[in-house]
């Protein structure tokens, strides 16, 4: 591997997949096909790409020696020495500034949600991420916070059950994420993240069971009360079903180790895009079939 491809795959670029959050609020409100909103959310996409890469560099930093000692981990180009930690620095602070100033060109609200978004991740880096639930909870922020920047960005009023629904999927996912990184490291997972020695495979299988719970319920509720507000309520109503057959697949996947890598799970998961793609249709039916 050579040194731009280093850093290209230091970004994370199959990480910004997650940003896909920032749609979610102004498409729900019925907006996001506006020329000017969809070019403010477009930019707070990039602004997050840019800070979450930022991010990424940094953390690898931070763990660059317990990451030598994962058996997947050890070849991420930090680690493996294919980028120079002093350039991975200076790369670091630039993509921050980066990020900062797109989401600055958005409006004051974005930069605040930006800002926020990297003060738990650097604490999440420099200390947190070894204190045992508070990592789960800081991780799942991240989500939260990218589906509010989206409705900040494009000046949509934010509904409750829409941020109880993106809290609870976020704490699912992190959940999942914690559990796959539980059994793929076996007795060795405490030598690349503290955390996962205080956790049993029963108590991360409590807090998805939850999670899931409440999200469920959540959207079930979400999708009501937009019906409520529509003259052809039956499209939010029936998005419900494949929501959560969507949730249930997934969990399925946790439940079998392969929820280390969320990212990897959606983009290679033929049944979860299509439960996810009947989900997106009936959900913009309601939007825009409605009235």
């Amino acid at each position: 591997m050579d040194l731009p491809a280093g850093l290209l795959r230091e970004a994370r670029p199959k990480q910004w997949v997650k940003n896909v959050l920032l749609f979610t609020a102004p498409a729900a409100a019925g907006v996001l096909l506006q020329a000017d909103v969809l070019v403010s959310v477009l930019l707070a996409i990039v602004a997050f790409c840019l800070t979450a890469s930022g991010v990424y560099y940094v953390n690898d930093l931070v763990d660059v020696e317990a990451d030598r000692a994962h058996p997947v981990k050890r070849r991420r180009p930090i680690a493996a020495g294919v980028v120079p930690v002093p350039l991975a620095t200076v790369v670091a602070i630039l993509l921050f500034l980066a990020g900062i100033a797109v989401a600055a060109l958005v409006n004051l609200q974005l930069l605040i949600v930006l800002l926020v978004y990297v003060v738990i991740t650097m604490t999440y880096s420099f200390r947190f991420k070894h204190v045992p639930v508070v990592d789960l909870v800081m991780v799942s922020s991240g989500f939260l916070l990218r589906a509010v920047a989206g409705g900040v960005a494009a000046d949509v009023p934010l509904s409750p059950l829409f941020l109880l629904v993106a809290a609870f999927g976020s704490l699912f996912m992190v959940a999942g994420k914690r559990h796959g990184e539980f059994m793929e490291m076996g007795a060795e997972r405490a030598s690349t993240r503290a955390s996962l020695s205080s956790y049993s495979d029963a108590y991360l299988r409590y807090v998805w069971s939850i999670a899931s719970a409440v999200t469920m319920l959540g959207y079930s509720l979400w999708a009501f009360e937009l019906s409520q507000s529509r003259p052809s309520p039956i499209w939010y109503e029936l998005s419900v079903a494949p929501f959560v057959v969507a949730l249930l697949r997934y969990a399925y996947l946790v439940e079998g180790g392969r929820g280390g890598e969320p990212e990897e799970l959606v983009l290679s998961d033929r049944q979860l895009q299509l439960f996810g793609l009947v989900w997106a249709l009936l959900f913009s039916a309601g939007i825009y079939l409605s009235g």
